[in-house]
């Protein structure tokens, strides 16, 4: 599955239509705090590195941009940007009713 289109449905909501029909609905704030760099994921261990209260409650995507065709790169407008985020790994995180149910 693939990302056919983004959209910011308000400041801090993300969506995204997928090549299947589905529509995502992700908290930007929720994403960042998914990110699963190096910086924000220790390697070894599987750690979170991150603390919740050190993302913005403000927090939003500056730039995205797609990473070969497996993936999506944020840049956030709190500086981070090293996070790869898989389309697998986007789409496990969809907020929408229907996925929950799953």
């Amino acid at each position: 599955m693939h990302p056919i289109e983004l959209s910011q449905k308000a400041a801090n909501t993300l969506g995204i239509t997928w090549d299947d029909g589905h529509q995502s609905s992700y908290q930007v704030r929720g994403l960042r705090l998914q990110c699963k760099c190096a910086a924000c994921v220790d390697e070894w261990t599987r750690k979170v590195l991150i603390k919740e209260e050190q993302i913005p409650l403000d927090i939003r995507p500056k730039k995205i941009e797609p990473v070969g065709r497996y993936a999506l790169s944020i840049a956030w407008s709190d500086g981070h940007s090293s996070g790869i985020y898989t389309f697998d790994h986007l789409r496990s995180l969809c907020e929408c009713e229907a996925c929950r149910k799953t």
